[in-house]
């Protein structure tokens, strides 16, 4: 009897395993992020329509062929550039406030870097940052 409810249990957390994997696999960081920064402008499909699109002087790129108006290379260096501000966009505001102003943490505290010397937020901004430009070179058309 002992024997059958250890292999239940073994069978049992295999399964657990292996669906956890499964669930972790589902979430996108970099989709996540566009969609919770971009998607006003740029759409959910990132073809530039979205529900603010109409409200603008200008018409929000089509994202999704980034790659396809560069010769079929995804453009990273110029993406990374518009996103973390440095490439000034109209559009997207002044360098002081941009409209991914989210993606820029803030200390809550002062001393929360005496708390936790290792951190670093300009590493959290890189890695939301390249997080968006991953999502964006796999949604581009072929």
């Amino acid at each position: 009897m002992g024997k059958n409810a250890f292999k239940w249990l073994i069978t049992a957390a295999v399964t657990v395993a292996f669906t956890d994997s499964g669930w972790a696999q589902t979430v996108d960081p970099g989709q996540i992020e566009f969609l919770s920064s971009c998607t006003p402008c740029h759409g959910a499909e990132g073809k530039g329509k979205g529900p603010m699109s109409a409200a603008l002087k200008a018409t929000p790129p089509d994202l999704t062929v980034l790659a396809k108006n560069n010769g079929g290379v995804f453009p990273f260096s110029k993406v990374y550039e518009v996103i973390d501000g440095r490439k000034v966009i109209a559009a997207h505001g002044t360098r002081e406030m941009p409209a991914w102003g989210a993606l820029r943490p803030r200390l809550l505290y002062p001393s929360d870097k005496f708390i936790d010397p290792s951190y670093d937020p300009e590493f959290i901004v890189r890695t939301r940052i390249l997080a968006v430009i991953d999502y964006l070179n796999r949604i581009q058309e072929k």
